[in-house]
């Protein structure tokens, strides 16, 4: 069993870490106005954020980041609620720390858990949605100390490096915005929602999450265009340098003709001006280095150096 419980006045917030079948049973029997399909969500693969509302309870599903450090990649972890008139369930697979915490802290401190549970369940669920909403602020504050660093190196001679860098990070943010855009509707849906479980107080205290996510949206959008700017930059910067390397290539190339060209006429086993003298080849040699000479000169006038 992976079932916590804790109380205090007439509220109780029950979390539930990796669901057992035992657990969806204790949760059924405790509660047998839950709808089978919904505890059916709770252990089913991830779900697609939503909210249903029945006539006793509301059953959410959210989702929130976790960083996989593994993968450099913000995943989405999957938290369902129920709301009931006395009571919060949330059930998770434990990857999301500040919700362990959270609930551990209110088992430990009194004080932490009246302020939590006191004003009753709706207020509790509006507190722990705020909490997990509040803490995507310091994960995009590292993507953006991320950003900063690959615009200082963007100029830098480690093209390879940055180029993966913002592969990564667009990856990152990319899925950062999924996860915060479809948690929008909900949170709405909670504040415009009529139901005889949620007060009216409540709407408020929703639109201020809402507020919060659209922040957030706001935020991970003006990363993801100045991840896209910095993209193109480097593909500029990239051809660039390309178009440098293959200049400078170019111009050893059309130096390397003409001499190649004299050596090789003079490599014939023929009959040739100044074959037989003995300078023939400092002769050689000193008209390959006027041709490099004169061929450099031009090039230089051209601007081609």
């Amino acid at each position: 069993m992976t079932t916590r419980i804790i109380s205090h006045a007439n509220t109780t917030w029950i979390d539930i870490i990796h669901p057992s079948a035992e657990d969806v049973a204790a949760l059924h029997a405790r509660y047998p106005g839950f709808h089978p399909l919904n505890l059916e969500d709770i252990v089913s693969p991830i779900e697609r954020p939503k909210l249903d509302q029945d006539d006793d309870y509301l059953f959410l599903v959210m989702h929130f980041p976790r960083w996989d450090s593994r993968d450099e990649l913000s995943r989405a972890s999957e938290v369902d609620f129920f709301l009931a008139r006395d009571a919060v369930v949330t059930v998770h697979d434990g990857a999301l720390k500040l919700l362990v915490q959270a609930f551990e802290r209110c088992q430990a401190d009194e004080n932490a858990r009246a302020d939590l549970l006191g004003q009753g369940a709706d207020h509790a669920l509006h507190a722990l949605i705020d909490q997990l909403v509040d803490y995507i602020f310091p994960i995009l504050n590292k993507v953006d100390r991320r950003v900063h660093a690959i615009e200082d190196a963007l100029f830098a001679s480690k093209a390879r490096r940055v180029i993966q860098e913002l592969a990564l990070l667009r990856r990152d943010i990319i899925s950062l915005r999924r996860i915060i855009r479809h948690q929008i509707p909900i949170v709405l849906q909670l504040e415009t929602c009529e139901h005889p479980i949620l007060h009216e107080r409540m709407e408020e205290y929703f639109g201020d999450i809402a507020d919060h996510l659209f922040k957030l949206r706001d935020i991970a959008d003006e990363n993801f265009d100045i991840i896209n700017s910095f993209a193109d930059t480097a593909d500029t910067l990239a051809s660039y340098r390309i178009n440098e390397v293959m200049r400078i290539l170019t111009v050893i190339s059309v130096i390397m003709l003409p001499l190649t060209l004299i050596s090789s006429i003079y490599g014939m086993n023929i009959d040739l001006p100044f074959a037989d003298d003995p300078q023939a080849f400092i002769m050689a040699a000193g008209i390959m280095i006027v041709i490099v000479i004169l061929m450099l000169a031009w090039f230089r006038r051209r601007h081609w150096l």
